[in-house]
């Protein structure tokens, strides 16, 4: 690098040292929940700016600062060269801080007075003057993928700020090869960089593939900008994989939607922590190339994915709680969409999400409830608790799920009458457990059926209707799809005696909102070697909506290319299901 780092233990990104904005500052910056002071700046030694990192206790006087300050800055002047038996230098460096009229100011008082002072303050570096910046907007962290495909977006990872607003900051992408006219490989402060883009996101041609990306942010707020900040990709661009069948459904999809109408969609996105294990590399998924199944391949193609739908809401399954922070938040965000997690219970690090459009929907409030919590305290279920509860095998096994069901409330911007609540669950997934599922299908509308009762009864001139998504693990031919789609399921249904230990008797569930499925039910939503049918569902409200569009789904031909789900072109076992539906 063209500059070095000291301190750097409580520092991540890099000030850029070829942004004339950086030169000549010094900028101190309050950690209010660490009660400290941040100061950084850059220094030239020896022909080559360095950035130099300090953080102190703002009870701490300036003469020590100044002290530590020298000593830094000495040091890095002195390395390398021939030191006296002694070990003395020779170096002097002149530090002090000045008033607006250029007079030092007393070295007594405390780091935390400095932000007290009125009017600018200097900072005398030997015959440099700096501009002493207070709490300037921040980049905090901020990096670049270990993995970047040509024709996927890339976008700044662990990307968190201070006294900044993500609106306000200005992003710069470069792109440069890192090689010399002889085809050498070249030290990157060398490379020559061509702005490329300026955009949260940078989506890499085919014809970058081997180049490298620099990422430059300029944080902001409404008041000020702060020092523009560097990251260099440690990996070149790679090629993609070629044209993925998610592309063929964009072509559907290519408008956003106005006026009565809105796409949605519901989607299992395969959890990071179901795949990282050698179980799911030689056992679940051996046709899977293993790098196709590591978190930052996958997660550049659901993310092409899910923007290519130009959705309006969305319900994701299997959310790895990291992922949702660190990736989907900010590229949904940065394409207008809000979104909220609901993590399942116990220590399951995944759960569900739903997004969004902003510009479309108001969200004014939301609810999550764990299945087998809710169904031994909530008043809407205890006719199911009763009928079961005595039932000691299957309450053991029903208790014990950490399934999650979340009823997001949206209000439509294009069309103040209309509510929506969204519902999106993911259900137990064993072989023997259609009871199970039955049980918690029947939860999850009950509730549901409650939550509409009391948002009409709050709401009485507007009208409220559902949209329930999610991966059931139920096909068509189980009792929740005729439970949803015909209000009921009897007691008779086979659904009860899956697993006869822990049969379900005397127990019919029925439910009053006519509900359809708005994708119907395709021969597959869920596609591997070992298993492949429709699991996945969008039930839409009938009496007051109706279905627009339905996007196609792959051909089976697609789906068998690579053997099974999930493969270089499909990030997820599941297939999204994406509607156009319409308030009538």
């Amino acid at each position: 690098m063209l500059f070095r780092f000291l301190n750097i233990r409580f520092y991540a990104t890099v000030i850029s040292p070829s942004n004339i904005m950086n030169i000549n500052k010094c900028y101190f910056r309050y950690i209010q929940h660490e009660d400290k002071v941040d100061i950084s700046f850059l220094f030239d030694v020896k022909g080559s700016p360095r950035q130099f990192n300090f953080s102190r206790k703002p009870t701490e006087t300036l003469e020590v600062l100044l002290g530590r300050m020298k000593t830094n800055i000495v040091k890095a002047i002195d390395k390398g060269n021939k030191k006296k038996k002694n070990n003395e230098s020779n170096t002097n460096v002149l530090l002090e801080f000045c008033d607006s009229k250029n007079a030092p100011i007393d070295a007594n008082i405390t780091c935390n007075d400095l932000f007290a002072m009125n009017g600018p303050v200097k900072l005398k570096m030997s015959d440099n003057l700096y501009e002493v910046v207070f709490n300037s907007p921040w980049v905090i962290s901020m990096n670049l993928p270990q993995s970047i495909l040509a024709g996927f977006p890339v976008y700044p990872l662990q990307f968190e700020t201070q006294y900044a607003k993500p609106e306000k900051c200005t992003f710069n992408w470069y792109k440069g090869l890192p090689l010399d006219d002889k085809g050498k490989p070249v030290n990157e402060q060398n490379i020559q960089w061509e702005l490329t883009g300026n955009n949260f996101t940078y989506t890499p041609h085919a014809q970058e593939v081997g180049m490298k990306l620099k990422l430059e942010c300029i944080p902001g707020n409404d008041e000020a900008v702060g020092p523009a900040v560097e990251t260099i990709s440690k990996n070149l661009i790679e090629a993609g994989p070629g044209n993925c069948p998610f592309e063929t459904r964009h072509m559907f999809t290519t408008q956003k939607l106005k006026e009565k109408s809105f796409r949605c969609v519901s989607y299992n996105i395969l959890a990071d922590l179901y795949c990282d294990s050698d179980h799911t590399r030689t056992v679940l998924y051996p046709y899977c190339p293993p790098y196709a199944l590591h978190i930052d391949y996958r997660k550049q193609l659901i993310l092409k994915e899910l923007l290519g739908y130009n959705s309006d809401i969305i319900c994701l399954q299997e959310v790895d709680r990291k992922i949702f922070k660190s990736c989907l938040t900010p590229i949904m965000n940065s394409a207008g969409l809000n979104g909220l997690f609901y993590k399942k219970g116990k220590e399951v690090a995944e759960g569900l999400a739903c997004f969004y459009n902003k510009d479309r929907f108001k969200c004014f409030g939301d609810e999550a409830i764990v299945l087998s919590e809710a169904l031994t305290t909530k008043k809407c279920l205890q006719s199911i608790w009763a009928k079961i509860k005595d039932n000691e095998p299957l309450t053991k096994r029903l208790l014990d799920r950490s399934t999650v069901s979340s009823a997001t409330f949206l209000e439509s911007i294009d069309n103040p009458n209309e509510i929506l609540i969204v519902g999106n669950t993911h259900l137990y997934f064993h072989p023997d457990a259609d009871h199970i599922r039955l049980l918690q299908g029947g939860i999850v509308i009950y509730w549901l059926m409650d939550i509409h009762k009391t948002i009409i009864s709050k709401f009485p001139d507007k009208r409220v209707s559902l949209i329930l998504c999610g991966d059931f693990n139920s096909v068509p031919s189980c009792g929740i799809y005729q439970l949803y789609t015909t209000g009921s399921s009897p007691s008779t249904l086979p659904d009860w005696k899956s697993n006869i230990d822990e049969a379900v008797n005397g127990l019919s569930l029925e439910q009053t909102i006519s509900l359809g499925s708005a994708c119907g039910t395709p021969p597959y939503t869920n596609y591997t070697a070992e298993f492949a049918d429709c699991l996945d569902y969008i039930y839409y409200e009938k009496l007051n909506l109706e279905v627009e569009q339905v996007v196609p789904l792959p051909s089976v031909d697609e789906l068998k290319l690579h053997t099974a789900l999930p493969s270089v072109v499909f990030p997820s076992d599941h297939i999204a299901l994406v509607t156009d539906l319409r308030f009538k």
